[in-house]
């Protein structure tokens, strides 16, 4: 198949994108597309209808997860699955997520358009939620149709203003068993294109970045409990001072993360007690998060770690506790689905390299259910999840143009 000249689409992706964009719109130029709030229902609701007008047959799943589907002549049974998430996080940009909606719609659109049915079956999909912004929970969507979540996992969980997450969903008309379960053992492959989110394209001057793991994360919440004292009349060696304390673990943990390769840690959240100017700080509490796509590198990072924490500590008479929240392991994309990217993309003659995701995706996911894709396009000046979120409508439409020639290969040959 030859792949159409990236400025024959340019003009539809930015249209699509805009006008996804208006389900949720702020005053700041973002977009607030909160799962099964009213913008997403509009959205969802509008995107079926939009899939309808291309010709594919339509259908929702019971957490609100949509997909247009192409049937297959040959192979009907099993499905190659492509897509990306609804959801925003609150003011965010209109390309995360939505730009992967976006690419496969236009592809398949143009696959189905040009050639008829493909011998594979192929579905669109619309996730119905992967940021975790409205309620405590990540992958609803992608985690409904692998069999990483289940419903009995949300009747306790509730929005910031008290909503449960069950009434939410059951308002947006889902949950309640109107539409088929979502777990499938349908899928043959996941295919997703999203931007980047980074700066590593761009500054590499490539137009694509063809993934090749998602790195695994571990999250802690580290107390330190000292003593609250007096700020004039306690001896400098005679505190316990929880906060000076968590400041030499945080500079520790720095500078051993940039000895690494490839590894990152980050501590972005901090608590303070008593928080008074003129108190020695008795109770400190802090975030840790420490990415890698090596399951190895981050368990040797996070033990050498927490032993000289302990160590400190210990010297200190400070009582440290880690309580560990999250531990998704390293995910790696599918050899024989990356190779057969790279050879489409260097055919094309397009730049591109082979690289990490440090962020999570939907892919992360499949990746451990069934064979995964994840290709990115640039994003400029790697912002993302913010109204300033923006790639350029060329790389835009190389993706599109890429996805395109996959799906052509891998349905239609």
């Amino acid at each position: 198949m030859k792949v159409k000249t990236p400025y024959a689409i340019q003009d539809e992706i930015s249209k699509m994108l805009d006008w996804l964009a208006s389900f949720g719109a702020t005053d700041n130029n973002g977009v607030t597309r909160l799962l099964y709030s009213s913008p997403w229902i509009r959205a969802q609701q509008d995107l079926k209808e939009k899939m309808h007008s291309f010709g594919f047959q339509t259908h929702f799943d019971d957490v609100g997860n949509l997909f247009g589907r192409i049937e297959g002549t040959v192979e009907r049974e099993q499905v190659i699955l492509t897509g990306s998430h609804i959801d925003s996080v609150i003011e965010g940009g209109k390309y995360d997520g939505a730009y992967g909606i976006v690419a496969s719609l236009l592809a398949a659109k143009e696959l189905f358009h040009k050639y008829g049915k493909p011998k594979k079956t192929i579905e669109v999909v619309s996730l119905c939620e992967e940021e975790g912004s409205r309620f405590p929970l990540s992958f609803w969507g992608s985690g409904s149709i692998t069999g990483k979540h289940h419903f009995d996992e949300i009747y306790s969980l509730t929005d910031n203003d008290g909503i449960p997450f069950k009434k939410a969903m059951a308002s947006a008309g889902f949950g309640l068993n109107n539409y088929p379960n979502p777990r499938r053992d349908d899928i043959a492959c996941f295919l997703e294109v999203h931007v980047e989110q980074g700066i590593i394209l761009e500054n590499s001057k490539q137009t694509l970045g063809v993934v090749s793991h998602i790195v695994g994360q571990k999250r802690f919440t580290i107390t330190l409990t000292g003593q609250s004292n007096h700020a004039g009349t306690t001896p400098m060696n005679a505190r316990k001072d929880a906060l000076a304390t968590a400041c030499d673990l945080i500079h520790h943990l720095t500078n051993k993360a940039k000895q690494q390769s490839d590894l990152v840690a980050t501590v972005g959240n901090i608590q303070v007690k008593p928080n008074v100017v003129n108190v020695v700080a008795g109770e400190a509490t802090f975030t840790l998060d420490v990415r890698h796509h090596q399951q190895e590198s981050l368990t040797t990072f996070c033990s050498e770690v927490f032993d000289y924490f302990q160590k400190v500590t210990d010297e200190q008479h400070i009582k440290l506790n880690i309580e560990q929240w999250m531990d998704d392991k390293p995910v790696k994309m599918d050899e024989t689905l990356m190779s057969k990217m790279t050879d489409i993309i260097k055919k094309e003659k397009i730049p591109f390299r082979q690289m990490v995701s440090g962020a999570g995706h939907d892919s992360q996911v499949f990746g451990t259910f069934c064979p995964t894709a994840l290709l990115f396009v640039p994003s400029h000046q790697g912002i993302s999840h913010s109204p300033k979120e923006y790639t350029t409508p060329e790389d835009l439409a190389t993706g599109v143009n890429i996805l395109t020639s996959f799906l052509y290969e891998l349905a239609y040959t």
